[in-house]
């Protein structure tokens, strides 16, 4: 079956935008085809600096042929319809319509259209200036004379040659026939820009990359990307060293090059006293170089790797020459940075580092960076007794944690923040956990990212992300839709990371109403404070679904057990004053555990039989409580309970409560379902002996009531009315 080959040169890709366009180009062309009933069997698309590209491999040589019956007027109706009619179904007289007949309608007219598949270089054709004329580039300009006429084309950079082409293996391929802005779509293509400029004639894929490859271009990203890391890794063997490998740069330098050349240059030892970081930093950031680590030390080396995009003549001399000059510069700044900032720290006290920040506004609505680094030590000192902390180590540790945001070398390399911090306690002699702190209490940063196990280092790191939720959830700046300029999301996933992972039991609702007065703000604390914690289980339940937990099952058990009664943070980390929360729960860790016991109880026979019971008791409830129009919680009458199955179940109901109830307070969640499977046998056989609906009124309720029991009973656990199966 023939392939189809396009090219879309032009002057430059910026590598940011290299892979989301492949993405796109490939969605576009790929879906416009099927939408069309060109069903392909494979395509495959390729980008580099100067091209974008395309290959569809296994399509038809022409659309399908399709049949149409379209239903016309009737017979007899106004010549108006009749003409519309023919005109729409492409006839020039009724006699080439049929007539059916309806009983009730009556006689009408139905055209049956048969049209012929055009050839696909034909809907080729007319797909691709479509696409690239819509083309969703996050920028693009217009260029030449034509740029200033209505709908001029817009593209990346200068769109310079247009090649693309169709027809079989076995036969001379043909050129798709299409033009847009006055470049006609041919079968040329060009090399590299400075080794190998001239034209190329190619037929289809193989024939390209062929071409291409002899003539300096590697058109297939995922090669480059293989050629520079295995070069790479070669050439630090060869000189003992280790690569220190980089996937975000590997990404965008392999968008740099079409011919990658990789080579090693130096730096003076003596550079090698600023942190290892900084040096990273700085080579990566103004160079675009990989650095090398040496494995016996651990430390960096003083090379570095660069990736030329030609062979030069002089093997690279000159190239690594002048990558050395601008890196030699670069550092020399940075150990200027680094060298002044152990002066300043060695003279300059915490309490007036701090005063500097006094200066700094965090959020026009939420005070300085001073006002902040001192609500998150208040709420460290709160949290620390949770997690285990010293509370005074891990106020100092918040105290100190933000400092090194006014030193020069995160002002020059804000990517090192944190990291900074460590090293700056460190040289100033500090105890091991604010220096672990200082550079931890960012993590986690994302999904991959660790998180901190230290209890100051928790301590910290909680409280730096619950007073950024707490604090924009005071001033109404919530994340809505896909906008979370905040990042609010990311501190609320980092919560409950830092919660889970250390298996720290923190009730949410009392830090909240805490840190929500301290922050002084006009809103209803208790209602953002509830507002809050449902983000933040929403942020759970992500979690939980990502790692194949069944989300009916963590509903059930977010709307399941006894009402909250946690009391404000006193400052010795205890509660007081109880506030009863609506919300049912707000430890995310019990969460957790209640989950997992559900899951495990719902795998055994009794846990399914007594789901399927419980189920069947919520539904006869759910259905008699709207005919009736009230709720038949309240007690049972035991001089009401005629059937033994009856008084039986009662009589479990009210023997297992309180062992059940004893249960969830000591957070015995394997106990309490092993409890609850207790149920089973009387719940089956009232359901098999006992009609509920009596005839007689105050039977119907008692029963009814005693269905409500059931219901009651099992939500201390989980709601089982919303658990699927």
């Amino acid at each position: 079956m023939p392939d189809l080959l396009l090219e879309l040169f032009c002057e430059e890709i910026p590598a940011r935008m290299q892979a989301a366009a492949a993405d796109s180009l490939k969605k576009l062309v790929t879906d416009a085809l099927v939408e069309r009933g060109l069903v392909y069997e494979g395509a495959k698309a390729f980008v580099t600096p100067r091209r974008l590209a395309l290959a569809v491999h296994g399509l038809p040589a022409q659309q399908p042929d399709t049949h149409e019956e379209r239903k016309g007027p009737r017979v007899g109706a106004p010549q108006g319809a009749i003409d519309g009619f023919l005109k729409a179904a492409g006839l020039t007289s009724l006699d080439q319509a049929k007539i059916v007949s309806d009983p009730k309608k009556g006689d009408s007219y139905v055209a049956h259209i048969h049209k012929h598949g055009r050839p696909t270089p034909e809907v080729i054709g007319e797909i691709v200036p479509a696409i690239i004329r819509s083309f969703p580039w996050p920028k693009s300009m217009r260029w030449g004379k034509a740029s200033a006429q209505p709908g001029a084309l817009r593209w990346v950079r200068p769109l310079q040659s247009i090649l693309c082409t169709f027809g079989p293996e076995t036969e001379e391929p043909e050129i798709v026939a299409f033009d847009v802005d006055g470049i006609t779509a041919g079968d040329v293509t060009r090399g590299h820009r400075f080794l190998s400029p001239g034209p190329i004639k190619v037929r289809r894929l193989e024939d390209w990359m062929a071409k291409l490859e002899a003539a300096n271009v590697v058109a297939d990203r995922e090669r480059r990307k293989d050629i520079i890391l295995n070069d790479a890794k070669d050439l630090a063997l060869a000189q003992g060293l280790e690569l220190v490998e980089d996937a975000g740069l590997l990404e965008e330098i392999c968008g740099l090059v079409e011919w990658p050349v990789v080579l090693m240059g130096a730096f003076d030892p003596a550079f090698l006293d600023v942190p290892d970081e900084v040096i990273r930093a700085t080579i990566r950031a103004n160079q675009k170089c990989f650095v090398l680590k040496n494995p016996a030390t651990g430390r960096l080396a003083n090379k570095f790797i660069l990736v030329s995009n030609l062979i030069a003549s002089d093997g690279g001399a000159a190239i690594i020459a002048g990558n050395e000059r601008v890196i030699r510069a670069r550092l020399s700044d940075a150990k200027f940075f680094w060298e002044t900032d152990k002066k300043t720290n060695a003279t300059v006290s915490l309490p007036d580092r701090l005063a500097k920040f006094g200066n700094v506004t965090f959020h026009e609505k939420l005070g300085s960076q001073l006002e902040r680094i001192r609500r998150i030590a208040a709420l460290a000192k709160t949290l620390a007794p949770l997690v285990g902390a010293d509370p005074d180590l891990a106020e100092q540790a918040a105290l100190y944690a933000k400092s090194d945001l006014r030193t020069e070398v995160v002002g020059e390399f804000p990517e090192v923040q944190g990291l900074m911090g460590r090293y700056y306690a460190e040289l100033e002699g500090l105890d091991p956990a604010i220096a672990a702190a200082a550079e931890e209490h960012y993590k986690p940063q994302g999904p991959t990212d660790r998180v901190p196990t230290a209890p100051v280092s928790v301590a910290v790191a909680l409280a730096d992300k619950l007073d950024t939720l707490v604090g924009f959830w005071a001033i109404d700046e919530k994340p809505t839709g896909s906008k979370d300029p905040y990042a609010l999301r990311r501190a609320a996933l980092g919560v409950v990371r830092m919660v889970l992972e250390n298996q720290i039991k923190l009730g949410l609702l009392p830090v909240f109403f805490k840190h929500f007065d301290l922050l002084n703000r006009p809103v209803d604390n208790t209602l953002e404070s509830y507002s809050l914690l449902e983000f933040i289980v929403d942020r759970l339940k992500v979690q939980l679904r990502e790692q194949g937990t069944r989300h009916d099952l963590v509903d059930a058990v977010l709307v399941s057990g006894q009402l909250v009664n946690h009391g404000t943070i006193g400052a010795n980390g205890q509660t007081t004053a109880p506030v009863v929360s609506q919300y049912t729960n707000d430890v995310l860790l019990l969460i957790v555990k209640r989950v997992e016991a559900l899951s495990r109880f719902l795998s055994s026979e009794d846990g399914k039989t007594l789901l399927a019971g419980t189920k069947r008791a919520a539904n006869i409830l759910r259905i008699e409580e709207k005919k009736d129009g009230h709720t038949y919680e309240g007690g049972i009458d035991a001089g009401l309970l005629a059937e033994p199955e009856e008084r039986a179940l009662s009589e479990a109901l009210a023997g297992l409560r309180p062992q059940i109830e004893a249960a969830l307070v000591a957070e015995d969640f394997e106990g309490a379902m092993g409890l609850m499977a207790r149920l089973r046998a009387p719940v089956d056989a009232f359901f098999d002996k006992v009609t509920v609906n009596a005839e007689d009124a105050a039977l119907r309720q008692n029963r009814l009531r005693l269905l409500a029991e059931i219901r009651a009973l099992t939500r201390t656990v989980a709601d089982f009315d919303r658990i699927e199966g």
